[in-house]
């Protein structure tokens, strides 16, 4: 059975930190990424890391980038988002997705499986 598990959410100042883990069982996928989806809103595209780690992309238009990191850890099938100096505007219920193929990074479609998701939520 294919699960994507994840877990480190919770309630955080803004400027602090938060890491959240996503592990995966039941396949090797390809790559993964981090989508968000605040209340009210439409799920939202973050980060993205290919199968060997190499290539990792951002949504730029979120200022995610330079605060976020994403990166994996094969051996322990884990992939983790380091969320620093965060925002109130990062309130959001995070998704990690993990696929098979290749395809537009961004694009939720392209993606078999997804977790249940975690709750982070930033005061001001």
């Amino acid at each position: 059975q294919v699960q994507l598990v994840e877990s480190g959410g919770g309630l955080v100042q803004a400027g602090g930190s938060l890491r959240l883990s996503c592990a995966a069982s039941g396949r090797t996928f390809n790559s993964y990424a981090w989508f968000r989806q605040a209340p009210g809103k439409e799920r939202k595209f973050v980060a993205f890391i290919s199968w060997n780690g190499r290539a990792t992309y951002y949504n730029y238009k979120d200022s995610v980038k330079g605060r976020f990191t994403i990166s994996r850890d094969n051996a322990k099938n884990t992939v983790y988002l380091q969320m620093n100096n965060v925002k109130p505007e990062d309130t959001a219920n995070y998704y990690c997705a993990a696929r098979i193929y290749g395809g537009a990074y961004y694009d939720e479609k392209m993606y078999n499986a997804w977790g249940q998701g975690t709750q982070v939520t930033v005061s001001s």
